[in-house]
């Protein structure tokens, strides 16, 4: 696909592609989960298809816009999910696969921009001000980039151009699926103001039901009320909503934004009291967190474990650690330590979730070697099973005790 074949798809609230002082693209995957599926199931383009783990407990991760027709969106439980639309083929996810083409995609928009701010596997800003002379209008980046994405990956994207970072986020919204938006700087007021209100970032379900009882239904309803009332009735927050409403956002996009957590969580396809299986379901999430700090090249000092009764309480538990580590068996012992500390023995939990906090570069982190200590230990055991599982997959390596498949979590 060439960009002269993208540009005629660009469309802007008045027709025209006016882009001047428009340097922030929106660059949002269509459906992303779900059309990567459909690379290897082809046979299955133009018909619903869900991506989720099936079961009671199952919920939707993606679905088509043949899906999305019948109501079924992304984070419905399944069962809901399969009552709108039981003709929909279920897919169980892959995440490795999402993961590679997510890092390809980011390669494209790092080769336009040192300027990207990615806020999920599917999504970013980029800044493209300083690109136009080696490439060209903010327009003509945003096409090559959605012409690069489809010719490159077999999938869609949707791009917003505007002057704030809102604005063009609600842009890629508005053009979906496979569109390019542009929203001129003289024209986010024409644009904005015939948009329900519940379309600008900070309006929840709550605050909608606010608004509405005040009478405010679109945004233009929202910027025509005094700041001072906005203020009154939503403290803080009633400053930012007016000057959402005018399409004021001075925030810029930020590079590498460093993840302020990474976790994991399970939730059990029957509530489960055995410690054992708990503590073995902690393996398995420590696994995994202790995998993606590695592969994001972190580490961190706070574990913090999440347990979810089968009465939905839920209670955490942290504790910060002497040093900072991406060791999967620390993660754990640390992990299983808070479990019995929370005195749920014999407690039936529906979910569980490990996670790690208090990050940092792992080429900043020290670690002393105490005596007696081993100079190369579990860490470096758990690189070398990294290297494995990436040459011959997920199951190539495993400790023994998570390959009984004796217990519950869905996924198993």
């Amino acid at each position: 696909m060439s960009r002269k074949q993208v540009l005629p798809q660009v469309t802007t609230p008045t027709g025209k592609a006016d882009d001047t002082g428009c340097p922030i693209l929106h660059v949002d995957m269509d459906a992303f989960f779900a059309a990567v599926e459909l690379i290897d199931r082809p046979e299955l383009t133009g018909t619903p298809v869900i991506v989720g783990a099936a079961g009671a407990r199952g919920v939707v991760l993606s679905a088509t816009y043949e899906a999305r027709r019948f109501g079924v969106h992304s984070a419905m439980p399944m069962t809901r999910a399969m009552r709108l639309c039981p003709q929909a083929t279920v897919i169980p996810p892959s995440h490795g696969k999402y993961g590679a083409i997510s890092k390809g995609v980011f390669e494209i928009f790092h080769a336009v921009t040192p300027l990207v701010e990615p806020l999920s596997v599917d999504e970013a800003f980029l800044d493209v001000g300083g690109a136009r002379r080696r490439l060209g209008s903010p327009v003509q980046v945003a096409a090559a980039i959605r012409a690069q994405v489809a010719e490159r990956f077999g999938v869609t994207c949707s791009v917003g151009v505007a002057s704030t970072k809102f604005v063009a986020k609600l842009a890629s919204r508005q053009c979906k699926p496979d569109g390019l938006l542009v929203v001129p700087a003289d024209g986010v007021v024409d644009f904005l103001h015939p948009l329900p209100v519940a379309a600008l970032w900070g309006v929840g379900e709550r605050t909608e039901q606010a608004l509405t009882r005040l009478g405010i239904k679109t945004v233009g309803d929202l910027a025509r009320v005094p700041v001072a009332t906005l203020q009154r009735e939503f403290g803080a927050a009633g400053s930012h909503l007016a000057a959402l409403a005018w399409g004021r956002d001075e925030r810029r996009v930020t590079a590498h934004v460093p993840d302020k957590s990474i976790g994991n969580e399970e939730t059990f396809a029957h509530d489960v009291d055995d410690p054992e299986t708990i503590m073995r379901e902690l393996l398995r999430l420590s696994e995994r967190v202790a995998a993606r700090l590695r592969a994001a090249g972190y580490v961190g000092r706070t574990v913090s474990v999440k347990l979810r009764r089968s009465d939905f309480t839920t209670i955490t538990r942290s504790r910060t650690l002497r040093e900072a580590t991406d060791v999967a068996k620390e993660i754990h012992t640390t992990a299983c330590d808070l479990y019995r500390a929370a005195g749920l023995d014999r407690v039936r939990l529906r979910l569980v979730g490990v996670r790690m906090e208090n990050l940092r570069p792992a080429d900043t982190a020290t670690r002393q070697i105490g005596l007696g200590d081993r100079e190369i230990g579990w860490r470096e055991a758990e690189q070398a099973m990294d290297k494995a599982i990436r040459r011959f997959g997920p199951d190539a390596v495993r400790p023994a005790s998570l390959v009984r498949k004796r217990f519950g979590p869905m996924d198993l």
